[in-house]
């Protein structure tokens, strides 16, 4: 443990490691550099928290299985409370959706006309240049 010694001058915690330090396991837990992360590690936690989610809407929709009377412009029907309260939550996210995306291709191409803009201006003017081509 001679290569985590520390200076007598030194505070407690203020080791820093160097090319010396090779044993990983000698270095203690709070100096040790977090793992980097990756799109496989946020690809995995996004599947879990999924799993979750559709576990929590299995749940809900089985303890909601009571039959409703739903009115909707000119249709009429009975479906369990569950389904038409998912009904309604999903076409509000397709709304959303395309709410969303409608203002994100309003700034795309706003920006891009931004950009040409500032390309065009850029230019050097057609008359700028010498008669002789040089």
């Amino acid at each position: 443990m001679a290569l985590l010694q520390r200076p007598p001058n030194q505070a407690p915690g203020s080791h820093r490691l160097t090319s010396a330090d090779t044993n990983v396991d000698a270095i203690p837990a709070r100096e040790r550099p977090a793992p980097a992360r990756t799109r496989t590690g946020a690809t995995w936690f996004g599947i879990c928290v999924a799993a979750a989610t559709l576990v929590v809407l299995i749940v809900f929709m089985l303890q909601n299985t009571r039959s409703v009377e739903i009115s909707f412009l000119w249709l009429h029907g009975s479906v369990p409370l569950a389904l038409g309260l998912l009904i309604a939550a999903v076409g509000s996210a397709v709304v959303v959706t395309v709410i969303g995306t409608a203002r994100i291709t309003q700034l795309r191409r706003r920006s891009r006309r931004q950009q040409f803009a500032v390309r065009r201006d850029d230019r050097p003017e057609s008359g700028s240049y010498l008669a002789d081509g040089s």
